[in-house]
């Protein structure tokens, strides 16, 4: 048990450090001539732009930074602008001085919202991964006329044990209740909000989903922490959905596993019309 709770921090932790260490070699996080910072609402967020095309924008996971794309920005930014930041509290966007009490996924889809905005960005195409695709989904929800088409993997709509796996829930809280008997250094305060975001929110209704009208493509892995049931409701919520489970994937199904399918899975969604099947032609496709 404490080697799972151990691993399970070490995995945060080392995110959360890799995405705010400065290192000499040129990578997706941490590259001068494609990184900018902007003044986004009460924040100054760190955004990496590459390619040409149309926008897309990328936001990444909880205690994650630009550095989890490294497997998409390339493929993408031979065909798309690819536009990605280090959300509030995260990354090069942490501002210890200023963090304020409170954290959560409305403030989140909000700064992204602003950040096109900054870049004169009337509507993108969004790819969301984890906490990323809830932040997508709040986006669709609350600026609708922002997102173009909205991919999403591994998002919840609620933060209790009918949408996620209980194991993974038991092991937050447990971490979560040790990290509050430490000494609060920067680092701790910091994965302390992470954790609490995780274990008390989102709190997302499907009449919320019924506002999306971009069409969305919902995926997940068979073996994700997100249970399939739930992963199936938030694509039976939205008016215009695809489903996409990954066989043999995890919750890591974009950053680890699979990730040339993944790819081209998303990339051809983004291509193509909707067209939702009805009638005779259910046996057809």
């Amino acid at each position: 048990m404490k080697q799972i709770i151990f691993y399970i921090t070490f995995l945060l932790f080392t995110n959360l450090l890799n995405a705010q260490t400065n290192n000499n070699t040129l990578q997706f996080g941490d590259n001068p001539k494609a990184g900018h910072t902007a003044k986004i609402r009460d924040i100054n967020m760190y955004y990496e732009i590459y390619g040409e095309g149309q926008p897309l924008l990328i936001i990444h996971g909880n205690s994650g930074s630009i550095r989890d794309f490294e497997n998409q920005i390339p493929y993408f930014s031979k065909k798309y602008k690819v536009i990605v930041a280090d959300s509030r509290d995260h990354g090069r966007t942490l501002d210890t001085l200023n963090m304020k009490d409170s954290l959560s996924y409305e403030m989140m889809s909000d700064d992204y919202a602003a950040l096109l905005d900054h870049l004169h960005i009337d509507s993108s195409y969004v790819l969301g991964w984890s906490d990323g695709g809830i932040n997508g989904l709040l986006l669709s929800i609350r600026h609708p006329e922002k997102v173009k088409k909205l991919a999403i993997s591994g998002a919840n709509l609620w933060p209790d044990s009918t949408s996620v796996d209980p194991f993974i829930l038991k092991m937050f809280t447990m971490q979560y209740n040790m990290m509050k008997l430490q000494k609060e250094t920067i680092e701790i305060k910091v994965m302390k909000r992470h954790f609490n975001l995780v274990l008390t929110q989102p709190h997302i209704s499907t009449q919320d989903l019924s506002k999306i009208q971009c069409p969305t493509l919902v995926i997940a892995g068979d073996h994700d922490v997100i249970k399939p049931e739930h992963t199936l409701l938030i694509s039976k919520s939205i008016s215009k959905s695809n489903l996409y489970i990954a066989p043999n994937s995890g919750h890591g199904v974009l950053v680890f596993e699979n990730r040339d399918k993944f790819n081209a899975e998303v990339d051809a969604f983004f291509n193509r019309d909707y067209k939702r099947i009805t009638g005779y032609e259910l046996f057809k496709h």
